[in-house]
Order: structure tokens, then sequence, then C-alpha cells
């Protein structure tokens, strides 16, 4: 059994790429958790999108031993779009490493991720990463990390990830620093579920942060949320592999197999807790506080490409919302592209990884729609907001009164070189400045008010093409306000495609819609008829554009004879054409690379 004043719990949280997973790396190998044999780059991502992408798109726990001290490590994403997994691990630990690059200095979501683990009053460790590398900036980056948390010179640690210089000297601070775990050993036993996976031969897996009491091998559980019962099959620490245990004690972190096999019954967030020996029946025991609930900022529909992988589709999901808190989906019927989801993301990164899991992992092919953000409706003569997901959801426009969008507080980190650029963009977005602060010579911060629609696709793409590559971004949405926008219908071959309805702006629709038709004309195939590609506002069409008939060779098969036969053969071709063309046209086939390139701007 291990003292609760010898553990200590913490995570690293940084701006994405500022060398979280391989200072873990280090932490592993110099406290001697991982064998040198068995080490591998980024050891904590478990995923091959993480590794081939180089970013953490999951939290990832570890428990590790240094001079007799219990380490539970938790690893955490860096960027934007997965902020939740970071505010969940925030809430399992009692202290935080926050990590930034010697060579960039403070980013967007340094700032972002700072003021989450302020917000759980955790303790934090500042230190600057990547020392041995040859453009790093110590005295520099080290003003800019006083000024922003207000700490001395000497509280900041300088360490290599990659070499592991100042890694001791790291794992010493955390010990000193860092408070051991509050909680009652003799109390009734709870644990918060921060995490969960979901697993073919143990069923659902839980990892757990023990709060109070303790937990055993086959001790009878119960989730207070959703009132599901289990038993503890296995329970354990991850060393970052599942180590088996007798038991979890209070302040420790580890998982549990919960003997659940329904996946919505384990949900990320419930208090687990005992209800046999002398916890059953009538002790009452109060539930933990659990998470904020998450807000999707961005909506899609996801079908399956064959309409009989629906049900394929649908177990893969809730795999994946398992995994993943954040992800949020119900079902949605499409007349043309049959039965799917309707999901809520975190922005443009989560929906792309969700797509590449599900192609990956579950080999289903996919057609995504359009994203769109949660508009506000309001109908005339009510009060009442109808909120609208999609542009398919929006009522007829005699009955609106108007429709409120979402705007978000944007903070940009930039050089002062480049800030003429990135209010151009802003400008462009129809942003709102705010003001400019300055970090430390060389960094400025851009306080912007954008609406969320003109974020989610491809403003972060462009922020970085306007500064070279050196601003980062954060937003937090914290309004809706009056916006003048319809809804855009995209017809082929006459026939409305309800994938690419979307609401534009009064005045860019007609931009939007050539936009739109121009990636169309080149994607979509010739057929033996023209295709008509037209954008509609209601009835009015705003930009067509002809994708011309393919020209079948009806005379290739032709040898000699007189002309007449030729003329014949294609005077018939002709009204074959012509009854086709009257008859209202065979049926387009649009491949799934049309919907993704129609994504981007």
């Amino acid at each position: 059994m291990v003292p609760q004043e010898r553990i200590r719990n913490f995570c690293i949280i940084a701006h994405i790429d500022h060398g979280k997973s391989t200072l873990s790396d280090r932490l592993l190998e110099v406290t001697g958790t991982v064998d040198k044999r068995h080490m591998k780059e980024q050891l904590l991502d478990s995923m091959d999108i993480e590794r081939e992408r180089g970013i953490t798109i999951k939290l990832a726990p570890a428990r590790m031993v240094w001079k007799g001290t219990t380490l539970n490590l938790i690893d955490t994403p860096g960027h934007i779009d997965f902020n939740y997994e970071v505010s969940r691990s925030l809430a399992a630990v009692d202290g935080a490493v926050l990590l930034v690059d010697a060579t960039q200095g403070v980013q967007a979501q340094t700032i972002a991720n700072l003021y989450l683990a302020l917000e759980e009053e955790l303790e934090i460790i500042p230190v600057l990463n990547k020392i041995d590398l040859p453009n790093a900036d110590v005295p520099r980056r080290a003003e800019e990390l006083m000024k922003l948390i207000g700490c001395s010179r000497e509280d900041i640690l300088s360490v290599s990830g990659k070499t592991g210089e100042g890694v001791t000297e790291l794992l010493d601070r955390i010990v000193d620093r860092i408070p051991s775990p509050k909680g009652d050993a003799h109390a009734a036993p709870r644990a918060l579920i921060f995490d969960s996976a979901y697993d073919d031969y143990k069923g659902v897996v839980a990892y757990v942060r023990i709060v109070d009491g303790t937990f055993r091998k086959r001790d009878k559980l119960q989730m207070m949320m959703t009132q599901a019962d289990g038993e503890v099959l296995e329970i354990g620490a991850l060393t970052p592999k599942f180590s088996p245990l007798e038991e979890l004690e209070t302040g420790q972190i580890g998982y549990m197999v919960t003997g659940v096999r329904d996946i919505r019954a384990c949900r990320v967030g419930d208090t687990i807790t005992r209800v046999d020996g002398e916890w059953a029946g009538g002790v009452h025991v109060k539930a933990l506080e659990g998470y904020r609930e998450v807000k999707p900022m961005v909506f899609a529909g996801i079908f399956p490409a064959s309409g009989d992988e629906y049900s394929k589709l649908r177990d893969a999901m809730d795999r994946l919302k398992l995994n993943d808190a954040a992800l949020m989906f119900e079902p949605e019927h499409s007349p043309a592209l049959g039965f799917g989801f309707r999901c809520g993301f975190l922005g443009m990164l989560h929906l792309e990884i969700l797509k590449e899991r599900l192609s990956r992992e579950f080999t289903i092919d996919l057609v995504v729609t359009l994203p769109s953000v949660a508009y506000h409706v309001y109908k005339n003569g009510k009060a009442e907001a109808h909120v609208i997901k999609s542009a398919l959801d929006l009522p007829d426009p005699s009955f609106i009164d108007c429709i409120d969008e979402p705007w978000a507080k944007v903070d940009i980190i930039s050089r002062p070189d480049d800030i003429g650029g990135i209010m151009g963009l802003c400008q462009e977005r129809r942003g709102v400045y705010k003001n400019t602060e300055y970090l430390s010579e060389g960094r400025a911060v851009l306080h912007y008010e954008l609406p969320l629609s003109q974020i989610i696709v491809d403003f972060n793409d462009k922020l970085k093409s306007v500064s070279s590559g050196y601003a980062s971004m954060g937003y937090e949405v914290f309004t809706y306000r009056e916006a003048d926008v319809v809804k855009m219908d995209i017809l082929v071959a006459e026939e409305a495609v309800d994938a690419f309805a979307m609401l534009v702006y009064r005045e860019d629709v007609e931009r939007v819609g050539r936009r739109v038709l121009d990636v169309l004309k080149d994607e979509i195939p010739q057929a033996q008829f023209v295709i008509k590609l037209q954008a509609a506002i209601g009835g009015k069409v705003v930009a067509s554009e002809r994708i011309s008939a393919m020209r079948k060779d009806v005379t290739g098969d032709l040898y000699g004879g007189d002309v007449t036969r030729k003329m014949k053969l294609l005077e018939k071709q002709k009204k074959g054409k012509k009854k086709m063309l009257a008859m209202g046209v065979g049926k387009v086939h649009i491949p799934s690379e049309a919907y993704l390139k129609v994504l981007k701007r």
C-alpha cells in the first residue's frame, strides 16, 4: 500500500508540437518505467494516426516511481479541438507542468490551457523545453513565462525532452511542489471516470481517479449517473501497459475492467461507487461533480457511402463516443444520402480525425456533408429561439423574424511584422478588432471578435500562410449576434443535392456559389448528356455551369458503305439524347472527393 503523501498526480499541458509526448518518453525512461529496449518515440500515442501526424489526440495516463514516490502522469493533446481532453485530465490531477518551446515561446493554446489549469486551482510548474536546439532563446522565453504567470526566474526549469537534460530536476520539482492528493481512505469508495475505452475481450475499461476509499478485485460496482451495475473483473495501473493489481487506494490513478458490455452505461465524468460489503444498501454516496457539458461548435452529417453499412456505422459511432467524450451525434435521414448521423464536433480537425478513424479502424466509406455552426432562428411572433444545425432544418423564410449566429473571442499570437497581414485576413472574415498586447519584444497578441462560421473551415490554414507559419490562435464562443444569412441550394442535373445545401451571407451568395460549382465541374465525371450545375436561393439561380456531354463514337464499327449510313446513326443518337433530356436526364454520380473538396474554401 502506497501512503497518500507519497503520491503525486500531474499532467503536462502545452501548445501543439511543443514536445509533450517526447518529454513524457524521457520521464518514463529516466524513472525506469519502460526498458530502453522497449522505448520508441511517442510511446504514449497509441493510434497510428497520432504517430503519422505527430500530434496527440487522446489523453494517456502512465504511472512511474521516483525516489519512493508514485507519480501518475497524464499526457494531454495540444490542439484547440481537443481541449476537452485537457480539461478532463486537469480535473483528475493536483498539478500541471506548463511546457513552452524555447524556440517558439508562449502560443495561443499555452494561454488557453494555463487558464483551464488555474480554474482547477492546480499547482503550476513552468518548464522551457527544446533547450538543445541552436535557435532556442531561453532568456527571452523565460521573460514571456514570467510575464504570463507572474513567477520568478528560479521557478522556471529548462529541459530537453530529446536529450534528457534537466529531466531529473523536473522529477524532483514535481515531488517537491505538487501536493499529495486529498481524500478520505475510510469513506465510501468513489472514483471519477476521466476516460474510457472498449476492449473486444474485456468489455468497457474505465480510466479512473480514486477520490475516496479503496476498490478491490471482485467488488460490486454501480455507475451513479446511469445506474448501471458492474463488477471489478480486473484493476490496476497503466505503466503504460495494463499492470494488474489487487486494489487501487485513495488518490491513485488507474484502470478498472467493469464487466459492463453496454457502451452507453459507462460515461466519462460519471462516479463509480461500491455496492457490496459495508457499503451495500442504505449508505448514501454523493456523486462527484464530474465535468462541464461539452458544447459542439461544428455540425456535419456523416453518411455511409453504401446504405447497407448504416448499422456498422452506428456501432462504430457508439465505440468512438466511448473513447471521445466530446463527440455528439444523433440519427438523421436525407432523401439523397439515406440514413446517417448529424454529428457535433469541437472543430474541423476533430471532424477530420473522426472521419479518418471511421475509415481506418472500421473500414467504412463515408460521405460528409458541409459543416455548419448552430444558428438560433427566431420565428415571427415567437420569443424563443429554434436551434438549427443544418441548412436543411431552416424553416420557410416567410416565417423567419431573424437569425443569430455564434461569435467567438479570438486571441492570435504572432510576430509584429505579420500584424498587417493578420488584420487583413480578420477584416476579410468580418472580424471586429479589440486591441493588441505585447508579450515581449517580437511577440504580440491580437484580440479579435469573429463569427464562428468564418473560423471553423480554413481560418487557421490561412493564418499560417499570412504569418509564414509563426502565428497561433485560440478561440472561445461568447455570444450570438444577428446575421443576414440565407439557404443556398446546389442543383446537379436540376435536382437539389441535400449534402451541398449551406447557409451563406446574402452578399456572398454569388461568389460562394461560383466557387462550389467550379469544384463540382472539375470533380463530377462526364455523362452521355449535358449536366447542368446551378446555385440557387429559393427559385432564383445565382450561378450556373455546364458539364458537356461525353461523346460516344457510334460510327466506330462501320466499315465501308455510303455516308448516309453514318448520318443515319448520328441522327438516331441525336434523337436518343433529346429523349433522355425530355425524361429529366439520367442519374449523376457525385464522387465522395467532390463533397470533401467543397468543404475547403
